[in-house]
């Protein structure tokens, strides 16, 4: 099954009685880079969260952001410290009193000094927290692997159809190789005969320089190695295991026989096929990018 690696997954709960939302997006990287944002109060679970995440997503860039929202039972966060409060304004007084004002402090100035209220948060059980925030990303990575199985198809459709492409070429280059051999062969028979008035040369010899020169020329190996790495291609389509990296150095492969059999064969019908087949290969290549 081939996976894209672009997708998105949400999933929403309750987690000691507050709103708790988990999002997943993720886009093509060459290796697994997640990041985590999550509640401070709850960062001592991250490094377990981020352990979780590598069950679900094996190659991309991976963003998590977990939000918490109150809930109406939850208890307050703000405390009022009324020592604090009345050491201000018992200085406040005296400040007043030394200057000669009658000035007092207002209650929005005091409630901006610090220590008059106090942000807290509960002391949350983090066992409850972990199991809470491990079911909820379970969760959000089957809606993000989901997204990202459906838009997979797609790119292995796209793929296998330019795989048959290539093959198609193939096929035709090789239907045509019998002539190509027959006539290189002629021509350096033809050669090799209007050199002989300079050089004595037995026809044994002669036949053995054309075999020799005429093997170099000879494209057979490549057109079977060609036929085998797009079989091991198509072979890599149906795991079920993550294998982008594994298409991606296969293609390296199919590009060096492709340019060895351009090389080797100098015939406009081949020029023109292997022309395809490269064109076909730089397609695969940029969806190859995007799978998992």
């Amino acid at each position: 099954m081939t996976r894209s690696m672009t997708g998105f997954g949400r999933a929403a709960g309750t987690l000691l009685g507050d709103e708790v939302t988990v999002e997943m997006s993720a886009v093509n990287h060459r290796y697994l880079d997640a990041s985590l944002r999550m509640p401070l109060a709850w960062a001592a679970v991250e490094p377990v969260l981020k352990q979780q995440l590598r069950k679900y997503v094996s190659r991309g860039k991976l963003s998590v952001t977990i939000s918490r929202k109150r809930g109406p039972g939850s208890p307050p966060s703000i405390r009022f410290d009324p020592d604090t409060a009345r050491q201000y304004v018992e200085a406040s007084r005296e400040l007043a009193a030394m200057v000669g004002s009658n000035a007092a402090i207002s209650v929005d100035v005091l409630a901006q000094l610090e220590g008059v209220l106090v942000h807290e948060d509960p002391v949350d059980d983090l066992e409850s927290v972990q199991a809470g925030l491990e079911a909820l990303l379970e969760d959000a990575a089957a809606r993000l692997n989901a997204m990202r199985a459906t838009e997979g198809e797609a790119l292995e459709r796209d793929i296998r159809a330019r795989i048959a492409l290539i093959r198609s070429a193939l096929v035709r280059i090789e239907d045509r190789l019998p002539e190509l051999n027959g006539a290189y062969e002629q021509r350096l028979r033809s050669r090799i005969e209007e050199l002989r008035t300079e050089v004595s040369l037995s026809e044994e010899r002669i036949a053995l320089e054309v075999a020799l020169l005429a093997e170099k020329a000879d494209v057979t190996e490549e057109v079977v190695r060609l036929k085998a790495h797009l079989d091991h291609f198509s072979g890599l389509l149906d795991e079920k295991e993550p294998v982008g990296r594994r298409l991606d150095f296969l293609l390296q492969e199919l590009q060096r026989e492709i340019n060895t059999l351009g090389v080797k064969t100098r015939d406009s019908d081949v020029a023109r096929h292997v022309l395809e087949m490269k064109s076909e290969l730089e397609k695969i290549r940029e969806q190859i990018q995007n799978v998992e």
